[in-house]
């Protein structure tokens, strides 16, 4: 078989050596020595400040929310559940506009005629949550202007980016927060987790209050919070994944290169930011369309190589919205991406067998 993905596995005898620090001084979580350790290390390895660590991608999105004030999003259809539901699940209101064609991002043109709808209440969504789908940067300079024009916060889902760069600048420095998971599934991972890195220090302070349930240190509650730490096994993982990282990077994007030579002439690929740096995060494939996409990964399926529909299904289905713009594009979308097996442990020749089926089926 030939996995969708396989998560970086941590080398134990490392691993074990943090455990036994761990257990020795029995600090297992509330910003214990490790996970401040991990914090200074991805600052300095990512380019970032302000990095709050989390306890999951999903609650790295509603903390940035929640020291931002966000009451209400607008957002991609085209990606993960998450990041949606994870302000849907805290009764915030939730609106969708039209992504790019090309890019697969949220397009700037699409979130500035959303808010110059004069038939809808839409002034009324006052955080726009762009996604860097597949790792691919979006329009940075277009979405701020659009939202500085309509004095619109700005929270990026990072979670396909880390490391990702715009010519020298992380594309975490991009909005007034973007958000990280370190899922398992994602280049960098601690097993569960996330961060957030925050444009105002401020916004960094109020959200150590909230992710420790709105209690600061010797001041007792100062605001409404919840529990969303990492914990020091966590940590410990990351430390041990980060000392490989830019192995694992450099592998994932050959295999991206290698992929993007061998289908570049039989399907459609998501156009890359001209400034970006590349992390091999995700290898999408745009096909003509569901039955085309059925017929690959049926292809693929019947030789053992997994895939997956991603994102499927668009989100303003599951999500019904009050707000009702055209969508046409993510719904078009939905149905014709498939994502391809790519993680460290795959080699050059598992691309070859993958993208020798596809040029076969099709």
């Amino acid at each position: 078989m030939i996995a969708l993905n396989s998560p970086i596995k941590p080398d134990l005898k490392k691993l074990q050596k943090y455990l036994e620090k761990i257990n020795d001084s029995s600090w297992f979580t509330n910003f214990g020595p490790l996970h401040n350790e991990l914090k200074d290390r991805l600052e300095a390895y990512l380019g970032v400040k302000n990095l709050l660590l989390v306890s999951n991608g999903t609650s790295a999105l509603q903390v940035a929310g929640m020291a931002l004030g966000t009451q209400s999003v607008l957002t991609t259809p085209f990606t993960f559940v998450a990041t949606a539901s994870a302000f849907k699940s805290q009764n915030l209101g939730l609106a969708f506009s039209d992504i790019d064609p090309l890019s697969f991002n949220l397009c700037p043109k699409g979130v500035d005629a959303f808010y110059l709808n004069d038939q809808m209440n839409t002034n009324d969504f006052d955080t726009i949550v762009p996604t860097h789908v597949y790792g691919n940067p979006c329009d940075v300079e277009g979405l701020r202007q659009v939202a500085d024009k309509h004095g619109k916060k700005l929270i990026y889902d990072t979670a396909h980016a880390f490391s990702v760069k715009l010519g020298d600048q992380s594309v975490l420095n991009y909005g007034d927060a973007s958000t990280l998971s370190f899922h398992a599934t994602k280049v960098f991972h601690t097993v569960e987790g996330g961060a957030v890195v925050f444009k105002n220090a401020s916004d960094y302070e109020k959200a150590l209050d909230i992710i420790n349930f709105g209690i600061r240190p010797g001041q007792g509650i100062v605001r409404t919070g919840l529990n969303a730490k990492l914990n020091e096994y966590q940590a410990a993982v990351g430390l041990v994944n980060l000392e490989i990282i830019d192995d694992v990077i450099d592998h994932r994007r050959e295999l991206f290169e290698h992929y993007t030579r061998e289908l570049g002439d039989y399907v459609e690929l998501p156009k890359w930011h001209n400034r970006a740096s590349k992390n091999g995060a995700y290898m999408a494939i745009k096909l003509r369309d569901k039955e085309e996409l059925k017929k690959v990964s049926d292809g693929l399926s019947s030789l053992a190589i997994q895939t997956r529909n991603y994102f499927s299904p668009c989100l303003s289905q599951v999500f019904c919205s009050g707000i009702q713009v055209e969508l046409s594009v993510s719904k078009m979308l939905t149905q014709s991406v498939l994502c391809l097996p790519l993680h460290a442990y795959m080699s050059l020749k598992d691309v070859k067998t993958v993208s020798n089926e596809i040029k076969k089926v099709l």
